[in-house]
């Protein structure tokens, strides 16, 4: 996935947890809100990765951020 495509699904699962919240236990939307916060978090990896990616273009670690977030 890219870095758009995890927002996007972060935002989708906490929709979904939010529209459904009732009819499930509070340990399902818990778990809902987890995988939300890791697409998030994922998000903003790629995001901070791609700001960056020029600057790192020369190094292996650059190298290895520039194909994972492509």
């Amino acid at each position: 996935m890219t870095g758009p495509q995890h927002y996007r699904e972060a935002e989708h699962i906490l929709d979904h947890a939010e529209e459904n919240a009732l009819e499930h236990s509070s340990e399902w939307y818990a778990n809902a809100v987890a995988a939300a916060q890791v697409h998030a978090t994922l998000a903003l990896a790629a995001a901070t990765a791609e700001q960056h990616a020029t600057e790192w273009t020369g190094t292996p670690a650059g190298r290895e951020w520039a194909a994972a977030i492509s």
